[in-house]
């Protein structure tokens, strides 16, 4: 196993702290030097580069937000100058602002090295076949493994998302060895290969490397038996990089193993900031080591999880995220937030600014019905045409489906006058 790991992976934790600090210093003074933000919010911290001497010292500097990067939309992140990026991607955001994230050619060539080490570590090999039917786009997914894979020396075959019909059929024409997708959409796929008739353990699919939302042991177990083969989790985000920040080893598949030469993690008490010991749950805080365009700075992920030895690999593992300490709702690998729709609503004649959104689980899919209520007087026709714009309106701007139901005014519970923004009706698999 040892000949597959790359220069990093051998690293002991000894060498690897030495390098991580001495990246760490170094990322700390480009962001300060670079970017108004980090030079204003460490000031105003009291803290410089200078100050951080060890890991620890980490902990004396400032948070980064997502609100953060909405207020310097769009390029106000940037470190280096505009004709050095190569790339800008971008995530939807509550306030209709994405987050937008840009690439120097450096940034890319690391990210394609973290997304192949993770292919790597998944069970792909040089010659393989990677099916990916993540969105292509400003979405990170489709293309950052698009590029780590054939970084790897696979061939790829950019399904992007939809077309289930299709994309089972290239998978029985293609023959790849390889998929990579959110794991709700494999569920998806395997209700087209029964209505097909063709068996979907027939294919020729070893590996599945699922992300882009939480899933559980159940759904793994359920994906494994079905396709006959190994399902394993990745993690990013936009804002640290993307695709390729952690990665499940299939040959433990017992938590995923962050590529700590280039992202620096912390655990902290999602309240006080504090920064906890490996092995207690908190929140989830990324620091980039190698990031060029757009160093990030203790960014809060909002993921609930908590660090553990390495085991597959010499690198920190973080569990399976157990949830968020927000109140985002992640829909089929997409990102919704209740103030997303609070705004479609608001701008939608006939309904009243009062709504709440009710998450079911239908089959194995999870499902989002907007219930909102219409004005006094409205007509049972201008209901309709309500829940029509609502409708076309998540599914233009967010870019996922839900149903929409107008009902009567101040029917929606109410506690102490405000209405239950979010009631999850799902059952635990």
């Amino acid at each position: 196993m040892t000949e597959l790991l790359d220069s990093g992976e051998r690293l002991g934790r000894e060498e690897l702290a030495a390098l991580q600090l001495e990246r760490l210093r170094a990322s700390l003074r480009h962001a300060y030097e670079n970017v108004d933000f980090y030079r204003s919010s460490f000031d105003a911290a009291g803290v410089t580069p200078d100050d951080c001497r060890t890991l620890a010292d980490l902990a004396r500097f400032p948070f980064t937000a997502k609100t953060d990067l909405r207020d310097h939309y769009p390029f106000g992140m940037f470190a280096v100058a505009p004709s050095r990026i190569r790339r800008i991607h971008a995530s939807s955001g509550t306030t209709g602002r994405p987050t937008v994230v840009g690439y120097t050619e450096g940034d890319l060539d690391m990210w394609a090295d973290v997304v192949a080490r993770s292919l790597r570590a998944a069970g792909a090999r040089p010659g393989h076949k990677v099916h990916v039917a993540y969105g292509y786009g400003l979405f990170t997914g489709g293309l950052g493994a698009h590029y780590g894979a054939e970084r790897l020396g696979c061939t790829v075959i950019p399904a992007s998302g939809g077309m289930t019909a299709r994309q089972v059929q290239l998978i029985q024409d293609f023959r790849p060895e390889i998929i990579m997708v959110t794991p709700s959409y494999m569920l998806t796929l395997l209700d087209e290969f029964e209505r097909q008739g063709v068996d979907p353990r027939s294919t020729s699919l070893r590996v599945g490397v699922f992300g882009a939302e939480p899933w559980t042991e159940a759904m793994r177990k359920e994906i494994e038996e079905a396709f006959a083969i190994d399902a394993v989790d990745i993690y990013g985000l936009s804002e640290v990089i993307g695709p390729g920040v952690a990665q499940e080893c299939v040959e433990t598949k017992d938590g995923l193993h962050i590529w700590e030469d280039h992202f620096y993690p912390e655990i902290v008490d999602p309240f006080t900031g504090e920064v906890l010991p490996d092995g207690e749950e908190g929140e989830l805080v990324f620091t980039s080591l190698t990031k060029e365009a757009m160093p990030i700075v203790r960014y809060r992920t909002r993921d609930l999880t908590r660090l553990l030895p390495g085991t597959a690999r010499v690198f920190r593992r973080m569990e399976k995220v157990t949830g968020r300490s927000d109140d985002m709702i992640i829909l089929r690998g997409v990102n919704l937030f209740p103030t997303q729709i609070e705004e479609i609503v608001l701008r939608t004649p006939a309904v009243a600014p009062h709504f709440q959104l009710r998450l079911t689980r239908e089959g194995r899919l999870d499902a989002l019905t907007v219930r909102a209520e219409a004005r006094a007087g409205a007509t049972a026709e201008q209901r309709a045409e309500a829940a029509r714009t609502i409708a076309a309106a998540v599914k233009d701007g967010i870019g996922v489906s839900v149903d929409v139901e107008v009902v009567d005014p101040e029917t929606l519970e109410r506690s102490v006058g405000k209405i239950k923004r979010i009631v999850d009706l799902r059952q635990a698999p």
